[in-house]
């Protein structure tokens, strides 16, 4: 029987849905992650997921931060590290903050609450990542920020 997936509640107290990212967890700032905020998390939640992407950098979609078994009712504050995390498209381990070339970008925070701890290692791709997670989420949900270099 297939289940219709949930949503999960997604907030910063840094930026609003849709607002600025501010600089201090950009490249430009100190390049921390910024503080989340996830809610409405279904019971069933063994683990959450989350994949940072920007999907207008010039060569296609740029993943910032991937990261996998966080604990669903841990807060994850500004500059911590709350699960295992992946190879980013800056070829890193952990997170990168927004550094558009040119213009304004959009960064989605896109959180996935899962059935199952995953089975894998540090420094997974994104691929290996929603591999691992395909069939395993049961809600999710999106925080989008914007961010533009200074002078650009």
């Amino acid at each position: 029987m297939a289940t219709k997936t949930q949503t999960l509640n997604v907030r910063s107290l840094a930026f609003s849905q849709g607002g600025h990212i501010p600089k201090k967890y950009s490249c430009e700032g100190e390049n921390i992650n910024p503080p989340l905020e996830i809610s409405n998390i279904p019971d069933e939640a063994q683990t959450l997921a989350l994949i940072v992407e920007d999907p207008d950098a010039p060569s296609g979609i740029f993943y910032h931060w991937l990261v996998w078994n966080i604990p669903p009712n841990e807060p994850i504050t500004e500059g911590y590290i709350p699960g295992i995390m992946g190879k980013n498209s800056f070829g890193k381990t952990g997170y990168g903050g927004p550094c558009p070339p040119k213009g304004s970008h959009r960064y989605f925070f896109k959180f996935y609450a899962l059935d199952a701890e995953l089975d894998l290692q540090a420094d997974a791709t994104k691929n290996a990542l929603e591999q691992a997670m395909r069939g395993h989420i049961i809600a999710e949900g999106e925080l989008m920020g914007k961010y533009q270099k200074s002078g650009s």
